[in-house]
């Protein structure tokens, strides 16, 4: 069996002013693309499907019709599972209808998942809290999925710790998979889990979570998870979250973050992105390939010392988006941005880098004193603009809307 996973899709998602949508679309486009012609039989989108609890619309239309697409007409199972960006409600939601095209939404982790066939062949034969088995259309073995969708840890515990809310969330996490894999995950069949968790090979250093990204780690959400708490019996575990494409050691088999599709960070500058295809067979080592996804804008971050020849990258460089930095004696003038501006459409932030400034000065007035209170800096912005003190009106109007006591 040949499966295709990918994560970490964050539909909606914008890049400052930006909106990605289109990119996107270009991107989704290709992933169906890549699973048709690599004849994949099941898709796994391993959590952050949407970016936010409350999707836009045009960002729910582009979801719904790429899961259709990548279903092949009921054929091809597609199994997505809620992450840390998604509610996991909406995610349910559409559940007895996206069954009839063969995709399997699982917001909870022990969410179950109603028994269901299609006449295409494709059914649901077993399923379980938090795990479902799929027959698929033709002669293939049966695939097994464990889903662990993402919830906090308080959450975790209450959905997984029957009988021991007291131990650690590794230790539930690891009782859970194990009970399941035990009673379901026999070598008859293709193994998997699914889940949407920060995990480690324990002893080695904490890889970072994304810049940008909503952090999952202790304060409000869940310990890191070790790669040694996978059951033996799960041939392949996909993962989501990190936006990089990395495999986590230490588990008995291959335990995958496919990583955004985009790069939606400069953290993730110049990343190249990429979805994992899966050969499986029952009671063997699965084989693993990465296939690089070539849709989108990358982002850049660059560094200059002088404006003429920034302008000149950014005129032989237009299909990117930029974080530029221009080094220079003295602060970058108005008319200079205007040129940076007039040739090149993506550039995301301009930070200027003094090298010889008078701290005392700054292009427009008297340097910040960041020691000042925001109601304070808001009176010296004033003074300067308008040449006299802002009324007490002017004052609370601010006040107010900063939320100042």
């Amino acid at each position: 069996m040949r499966i295709l996973h990918t994560s970490d899709w964050h539909l909606g998602k914008r890049l400052e002013s930006f909106s990605r949508l289109e990119e996107q679309k270009e991107v989704l486009n290709e992933i169906c693309t890549i699973a048709d012609k690599e004849n994949a039989e099941a898709i796994v989108v391993a959590g952050d499907l949407f970016d936010t609890f409350n999707p836009s619309t045009e960002a729910v239309d582009l979801f719904y019709k790429s899961l259709k697409r990548l279903t092949n007409n009921g054929h091809r199972p597609v199994i997505a599972i809620a992450g840390n960006h998604d509610s996991p409600d909406r995610i349910e939601a559409p559940d007895p209808l996206a069954r009839e095209c063969g995709i399997i939404f699982a917001g909870f982790p022990n969410s179950k998942v109603s028994p269901f066939s299609l006449e295409s062949g494709l059914q649901i034969s077993r399923s379980d809290l938090g795990f479902l088995e799929i027959r698929l259309p033709g002669d293939h073995p049966p695939l097994r999925v464990v889903t662990t969708p993402y919830a906090n840890e308080l959450r975790l515990k209450t959905f997984l710790a029957h009988d021991n809310k007291e131990a650690s969330l590794r230790q539930v996490l690891r009782d859970s998979w194990q009970a399941t894999a035990d009673k379901y995950c026999d070598d008859k069949g293709i193994n998997l889990l699914i889940t949407h968790l920060f995990m480690m090979q324990e002893g080695t250093k904490m890889p970072e979570e994304p810049e940008d990204e909503k952090p999952i780690l202790y304060v409000g959400g869940a310990q890191p998870i070790f790669s040694s708490d996978i059951p033996e019996n799960i041939q392949y575990t996909a993962l989501g979250h990190l936006h990089r494409y990395q495999e986590v050691k230490g588990a008995n088999g291959p335990a995958v973050y496919t990583g955004s599709p985009l790069a939606y960070s400069f953290a993730e500058a110049n990343q190249q992105k990429y979805v994992s295809l899966i050969d499986a067979e029952p009671g063997k080592p699965v084989s693993t390939r990465q296939i690089e996804l070539k849709s989108g804008r990358r982002l850049l971050r660059k560094r200059f010392e002088d404006i003429d020849q920034a302008i000149r990258w950014l005129t032989e460089n237009q299909k990117v988006y930029v974080e530029l930095t221009l080094v220079s004696d003295t602060y970058l003038k108005t008319e200079d941005r205007k040129r940076i501006y007039s040739v090149h459409d993506g550039i995301v932030t301009i930070i200027p880098e003094v090298t010889n400034s008078n701290p005392d000065e700054t292009p427009d007035g008297p340097a910040i004193d960041m020691e000042k209170s925001m109601p304070e800096l808001f009176e010296d912005f004033f003074i300067h603009h308008k040449g006299q003190q802002p009324n007490e009106r002017i004052k609370e109007l601010f006040k107010e809307i900063i939320g100042a006591p």
